[in-house]
């Protein structure tokens, strides 16, 4: 069976805040290549502080962060 997948729209965010990725990585105390891996999306299991981190700087919401694609729309 197949579920879907979780998308994460950082690096689109990123685009449109206008925020470079080093500054993203001192505002939301991250490393920049744990923000590289959200960015291409290399990232296995989320963590909710990062996210929420992520968020608060971006003033965000989670659904536009993340993005749940069903089965069926996933490209192979």
């Amino acid at each position: 069976m197949e579920y879907g997948t979780i998308r994460i729209k950082l690096d689109e965010l990123l685009k449109v805040s206008g925020l470079s990725k080093n500054m993203l990585s001192h505002r939301a105390e991250m490393q920049r290549t744990q923000i590289n891996n959200y960015c291409k999306n290399q990232i296995t299991r989320l963590d909710i502080d990062v996210l929420a981190r992520l968020c608060t700087v971006l003033n965000c919401e989670i659904g536009d962060l993340l993005e749940f694609i069903p089965p069926e729309k996933i490209e192979k």
